[in-house]
C-alpha cells in the first residue's frame, strides 16, 4: 500500500479553504517558496495532483484535514523532505505546519505504536528514528541499535539495566495497553 504513495507528501496543520483559490497542488508550491528558497519547483519540479484527506469534512473534528500532494517524480519528494528534516521548522504564511511521507494508515498505526518508548529515548538524548515501515533505532553506548519489534527491544533491556531504568515506565505503559485491548470486560462467552 505504501509503494503507491512513494511519490506523495502529506501536509499537516494548513487551515480549511486556503486551498480553494489556486487547488491544494499550489499549497506545496508556496511553501517551497516560503521555505527554501532555493529548492525551486517552478519548471524543476512537477506536481501531479493536491487533494485533502479525508475528502469529506468531519464536523466533530477541529483539526484541519491534511493535503496530500502527488509529486511527478519520487527523488522531488526526497529532496523536499531532506530539505525539511535539516529546516525543522516550516512555515505556511508565517504559522508553522509539518510536511511528512504519506504512509498508510496500517504503516502510521505500526509506527504510532513506539511513542512512548520514543518519547522516552528522546528525553534521554538517544536520538531515537523510527525507520520504514516501523522499526525503531537510536544510538546507545556509541552504537546504533535497532529493533523490529518491542519483543526483541524488551530482550535486549533486560541485558542493560541502564536502559532497563530510561524504558521502564514506557514499557510498563505499553503492558497496560496490550492488557486492555486483549481484554474487553463487555464481551463474554456464550454456549455454542
Amino acid at each position: 500500500m505504501d509503494s503507491m504513495r512513494s511519490k506523495n507528501i502529506r501536509i499537516i496543520g494548513i487551515p480549511e479553504n486556503m486551498e480553494k483559490e489556486n487547488g491544494a497542488e499550489s499549497v506545496l508550491n508556496e511553501i517551497i517558496e516560503e521555505n527554501f528558497p532555493n529548492l525551486g519547483i517552478n519548471g524543476e519540479m512537477s506536481v501531479e495532483e493536491g487533494f485533502r484527506s479525508p475528502r469529506f469534512v468531519n464536523v466533530k473534528t477541529a483539526t484541519p484535514r491534511h493535503i496530500i500532494v502527488k509529486l511527478a517524480n519520487r527523488n522531488d519528494k526526497e529532496r523536499i523532505l531532506r530539505e525539511v528534516r535539516e529546516k525543522k521548522r516550516i512555515t505556511y504564511k508565517g504559522a508553522p505546519i509539518r510536511l511528512s511521507v504519506d504512509f498508510s494508515t496500517e504503516t502510521l498505526q505500526a509506527r504510532r505504536e513506539w511513542s512512548d518508548i520514543f518519547k522516552a529515548l528522546k528525553d534521554k538524548n538517544l536520538q531515537p528514528r523510527i525507520l520504514y515501515p516501523a522499526r525503531i533505532s537510536f544510538r546507545y553506548e556509541g552504537e546504533i541499535k535497532s529493533f523490529p519489534d518491542k519483543q526483541k527491544l524488551r530482550e535486549f533491556v533486560t541485558k542493560s539495566p541502564p536502559l532497563q531504568e530510561i524504558l521502564k515506565k514506557a514499557l510498563i505503559l505499553e503492558k497496560r495497553k496490550k492488557g486492555e485491548r486483549g481484554h474487553n470486560p463487555q464481551t463474554r462467552e456464550t454456549d455454542g
